[in-house]
């Protein structure tokens, strides 16, 4: 896995690439290259970044955004750590306009996928100010064989809440209300498959994740968050989907065209973002956004999360004619290791474990094999198994029997 961050361009972690897969949208008219803050200019370097809401121009206590102090001012960069773990600091220019600066520390393990992210937000005015944090992370959704073209099997996940702020369980804040590329499915998953398109999506997800997958390649990146059940979080969404493209505008004539403000004809990519809640900090406080990225290969079929992979397919255990039980279920992980399953009766008792298969998270894991277990097996719980150290359950599920 390779890391590449530009600590000059407002601190952008660039590019992610894993297994020889670059995750984000790098703009090929800014690579490279360095503008300073500009007002009334956004330069979109693309990768991933730190910024505030609420946004907007209505008063000192919205973030105009574009190319100030926060999103391209310079960083500086400290190495903490490197060898069995990795880690870096960037810290941000001191804003006088929002009264913030911002600390982040990128970490990566050595036995697994995950990519640790801290943001600091700490208040450097001489008065109260109220801001909460965003992480907006930029995914290359043009095609891999010709990025001229969109690619057209790019999907974004996150589970809706059951009990939604929200009319349809997620709010259209900008673009058609009538947009087929959104929708959720009878799981309550909200999903979007790309449509080069602009429209900006916002989701109050309590489940604390998001996920984005090439589906013909299957490589997924997974977002994790803390949801904070108690806070405020702005216009109640914790999670918002932004795709890029051109734009439906009303001219003064009232005649409907579609346009774009981007120079450079609306490059594909999609937006996935985590808010963190509203914090009130005093002058000299701060408060923290910890996030994790887990890469890794599942595909379009994304149905939840464990801390160990997704789960694509679920997890099927049928007990067949000759006695033996049938695993099917695809998968993808965030260690290397192997996938044990444990065999519980229908008193809890452990009654065995069987060994399935060596895995890794640079391919998706697909099972479709019978094994041998005694008679009272009545639950089954697949492990992975990392370097002698129990990672956790894939998934549990009881024994079903074969229909006929």
């Amino acid at each position: 896995m390779q890391l590449v961050v530009v600590p000059q361009n407002g601190g952008r972690l660039i590019q992610v690439t894993f297994a020889g897969h670059p995750y984000l949208f790098v703009n090929p008219k800014y690579e490279g290259k360095y503008f300073p803050p500009t007002q009334s200019k956004w330069f979109n370097y693309g990768g991933d970044k730190i910024w505030l809401l609420p946004e907007g121009n209505d008063d000192e206590q919205h973030w105009v955004g574009g190319s100030d102090v926060l999103d391209d001012g310079p960083y500086t960069f400290r190495k903490i750590s490197e060898g069995q773990q990795c880690e870096i600091e960037l810290t941000g220019p001191a804003d006088p306009q929002s009264g913030i600066q911002f600390v982040r520390t990128i970490h990566l393990d050595a036995d697994s996928t995950r990519i640790k992210f801290h943001v600091s937000m700490r208040n450097i005015s001489g008065h109260d100010v109220e801001w909460s944090m965003q992480s907006v992370s930029q995914y290359d959704t043009s095609d891999p064989a010709d990025h001229s073209h969109l690619n057209k099997d790019f999907w974004t996940f996150t589970p809706t809440n059951p009990s939604s702020q929200y009319l349809n369980r997620y709010h259209v804040r900008f673009g058609p209300a009538e947009n087929r590329a959104a929708s959720v499915r009878d799981d309550g998953m909200f999903v979007v498959h790309y449509p080069h398109m602009a429209a900006e999506l916002w989701i109050d997800s309590v489940a604390g994740w998001l996920a984005t997958a090439d589906g013909a390649s299957g490589f997924t990146m997974v977002e994790r968050f803390r949801y904070q059940e108690k806070e405020p979080y702005p216009g109640h969404a914790s999670v918002i989907f932004w795709t890029n493209g051109p734009g439906l505008k009303l001219s003064n004539d009232g005649i409907p065209s579609l346009g774009s403000d981007e120079e450079d004809d609306s490059p594909y990519y999609t937006e996935a973002e985590i808010n963190s809640p509203l914090c009130r900090l005093h002058p000299g406080e701060s408060c923290n956004l910890d996030t994790e990225w887990f890469p890794t290969r599942g595909g379009r079929e994304l149905r939840s999360f464990s801390e160990v992979g997704i789960i694509a397919q679920p997890l099927r255990a049928t007990r067949v004619a000759t006695g033996k039980l049938k695993l099917s279920g695809s998968f993808g992980v965030f260690f290397s290791g192997h996938l044990v399953a444990r065999l519980y009766d229908e008193h809890g008792a452990n009654v065995g474990a069987v060994a399935i298969r060596d895995v890794s998270p640079t391919e998706a894991v697909s099972l479709d094999q019978e094994i041998s277990c005694p008679e009272t097996t009545a639950r089954l719980s697949l492990h992975l198994d990392s370097n002698g150290v129990d990672r956790g359950s894939l998934q549990e599920v009881r024994v079903e029997r074969e229909s006929r």
